[in-house]
């Protein structure tokens, strides 16, 4: 497992829709903290979002999880990918039903343009389901790389559906 040098802040979103969906998330989200070279800063509330893409699908349980990690951006790609596929992710159907999807948003202020990973996510600005739980865990001034503002995004992406849930 190769480390950074130091450091950094990340974000991961984390969603789901098949089976305990709030569970899968919670799951996750100890599972990401437990990685060697990550410890947690602050995780939203769960919100309930519409689906992305095809329709005939449950809604998603969503939020983001601020860590601290030393682990590169691609390391933390990999070991996130492995949580998904011991949840029983499935890659068939793009934007399709999923166990549980972890998306590395965003990593320190470094933009990322690799084959397997493109950082800030490239559907960060428009996804209500990603700014709204990352609101909760970033200060309003994060400025997010290439784009503008964590303030300026969600004033421009109405909440479309999106509610928190009280669990």
């Amino acid at each position: 497992m190769t480390l950074a040098k130091s450091a950094v802040e990340a974000y991961v979103g984390l969603g789901s829709n098949l089976e305990d969906s709030v569970d899968h998330v919670n799951r996750a989200r100890q599972e990401i903290a437990a990685l060697p070279g990550v410890v947690e800063i602050a995780f939203s509330p769960l919100y309930r979002s519409l689906p992305v893409g095809p329709q005939d699908q449950p809604d998603y349980v969503n939020a983001v999880l601020r860590i601290s990690t030393e682990l590169e951006p691609l390391v933390l790609l990999r070991e996130l990918q492995q949580i998904e596929n011991q949840h029983g992710r499935l890659r068939n159907v793009r934007w399709g039903a999923r166990t549980l999807d972890l998306d590395v948003l965003l990593y320190a202020q470094q933009s990322i343009n690799e084959p397997d990973l493109v950082v800030p996510h490239p559907e960060l600005s428009k996804r209500a389901f990603v700014l709204y739980p990352l609101a909760d865990v970033a200060s309003s001034d994060l400025q997010i790389p290439g784009l503008d503002s964590l303030s300026q995004l969600l004033a421009a992406c109405p909440p479309d559906g999106l509610r928190k849930i009280t669990v």
